[in-house]
């Protein structure tokens, strides 16, 4: 039996009552901050970032937190590229593609140009190079020069008995080969010129709007060798996807299945792919804000609560003019909940590790801030004992239940199940694994280093909640998801926030716990990351 199952739920009871010690009414209000107008949906290197930034601090300062950066510093730099792409020729054979309507394009190169002339386009089924799986849909395909169009998520997504791809991919749960981060890599590694991606809201797990928010703006990591991303990435609209292919005989449907045989070639489109797009592009310093708590015996070792404070800015109007994206839930919510743990902490005894309080920066450009700081990291991923992250919580009341993402990865789970019981509620795995989304956020970066992750995020099911059950909490994700990445995903005086703040309250239960024992979680047999971890052994005692 895992040391964690030994730590039981009479323990967790003492130290997590059912009513919540985190504040419903504090979340809310810095919500209400955050997304407010004068905070210009806080993108990354604008003026609204500078004012995130500085409230960011002036918050952990007020709750006497010590800066947790390089060198003492409550920040670390984010280098960025910034992107926005403007309008111009996009074509395939003499079909015109219409931005936003039948094709979504950006780039992340700082560039003054995307021209392209007639580069040839080839179907590449879903894209996947997965030796251990036993699966290549490439069979040596040189993509040098053309336009490789893929399916979104795993060849066994729609994979049904008899499929080859059956069960090879975790079957509705998605792995990272059916991210478009991956699609995009693996067409820059081979070559290609531009990479489409077949937008379908199943198995992308968001709808076309979602696609376009960005309005054609772009950021990524300022690299050494920026030839390592793609020159033009972008998505396909599924319709007109389906009438391009129909355009070169080809039946996209029957594609579909055909790619899902270990025996699928890459088959060419008979267009040619044109386009012609100015760029304009900046680089902008962005910033992680770091705050800490140091142990009082193992300072070293260190357990890490993060958030993204990021959202996507301003934007085009919508259909009541307005066109500030303000990211209340996604992820000011989040951030509230990190903010309002820092507070608990801080009024509580000095743990025996340290506590860590991550605010990152990117998130929603492809997981840039923590992902720079995975790279280049304050703390070594080897004594980082784990990471719990918050982004998006229910506003709906609460709940019986709180959602696992990514079942089956780590001991962590055992520890939310305990926690979850002390607060009379039980863990529900994530009801829509093919969305991905245990590789969707902050955590991943650090997870990918080896550091066992814990993510709280509401999107990936409906909560059982106290009012109304399953169907109440389906009802309120619907409604949430119109206005995941929009104007409209406000804070709203109507939340309640009482669910969420029980949620905070478990990862104030399970940080306490690991921060005042000797526990290593562990990863899972199964998991990719277990192996990662193991490496450092000799350094955790």
């Amino acid at each position: 039996m895992s040391a964690l199952r030994l730590w039981g739920a009479a323990t967790l009871l003492a130290a997590s009552p059912a009513a919540a010690q985190v504040s419903p009414e504090r979340l809310s209000a810095d919500v209400k901050t955050l997304a407010s107008d004068s905070f210009e949906g806080r993108a990354p290197g604008t003026p609204g970032e500078t004012k995130t930034i500085a409230w960011l601090i002036a918050q952990f300062k007020a709750m006497k937190a010590q800066p947790g950066g390089p060198n003492g510093s409550w920040t670390q730099p984010v280098p960025l590229v910034h992107t926005r792409m403007g309008a111009g020729t996009v074509r395939a054979g003499d079909t015109a593609l219409v931005q936003g309507r039948d094709v979504y394009l950006s780039t992340v190169r700082g560039v003054d140009r995307v021209a392209i002339a007639n580069a040839p386009m080839v179907f590449v089924g879903y894209g996947v190079t997965a030796p251990e799986r036993g699966w290549d849909d490439f069979k040596g395909l040189d993509l040098k020069g053309k336009v490789a169009v893929f399916l979104v998520n795993d060849p066994d997504f729609e994979a049904a008995a008899g499929d080859d791809a059956k069960g090879k991919f975790g079957d509705r749960r998605m792995t990272y080969y059916g991210r478009w981060t991956y699609k995009y890599e693996e067409a820059a590694r081979r070559g290609a010129v531009g990479a489409l991606i077949v937008h379908d809201t199943a198995g992308a797990g968001y709808g076309w709007n979602t696609v376009t928010a960005p309005a054609g703006e772009n950021y990524d990591i300022v690299r050494k060798d920026p030839e390592s991303r793609v020159m033009l990435q972008g998505w396909l609209e599924g319709g007109a996807a389906t009438r391009l292919f129909a355009a070169s005989g080809l039946d996209l449907a029957a594609l579909r299945k055909a790619a899902r045989r270990s025996d699928f070639r890459p088959v060419a489109l008979k267009q040619a792919f044109t386009t012609d797009l100015p760029v304009k592009h900046d680089t902008a310093v962005s910033q992680n804000v770091l705050a800490k708590l140091p142990g009082t015996k193992h300072a070293d070792e260190v357990v890490m609560f993060g958030a993204h404070w990021d959202a996507y800015g301003i934007g085009a109007p919508d259909a009541q003019g307005r066109t500030i994206r303000p990211g209340a839930n996604d992820d000011g919510l989040g951030v509230a909940g990190v903010l309002e743990l820092a507070r608990n902490f801080a009024k509580a005894p000095r743990t025996d590790r340290s506590l860590v309080f991550a605010l990152w920066s990117g998130e929603e450009r492809g997981l840039l801030g923590s992902e720079t700081y995975a790279v280049n990291p304050v703390y070594p991923a080897a004594k980082t004992v784990a990471n719990l992250t918050l982004d998006i919580l229910q506003t709906a009341g609460p709940a019986k239940d709180v959602m696992l993402v990514g079942a089956g990865q780590n001991s962590l789970e055992d520890m939310l199940g305990d926690a979850a019981k002390a607060q009379d509620r039980v863990v529900t795995p994530e009801a829509l694994p093919e969305r991905g989304l245990f590789y969707r956020a902050d955590h991943f970066s650090v997870a990918r280093r080896g550091v066992p992750t814990l993510l709280l995020m509401a999107i990936s099911g409906a909560p059982d909640l106290v009012e109304g059950g399953r169907t109440a909490g389906q009802a309120w994700l619907d409604g949430y998801m119109k206005c995941y990445h929009q104007t409209c995903d406000a804070w709203g005086a109507d939340w309640d926030l009482r669910g969420a703040a029980q949620d905070v309250d478990l990862f104030k239960t399970i940080g306490t716990k690991l921060a005042n024992s000797r526990l290593w979680p562990e990863w899972r047999d199964g998991s990719e990351f277990k192996s990662v971890r193991a490496e450092s052994a000799s350094e955790r005692k």
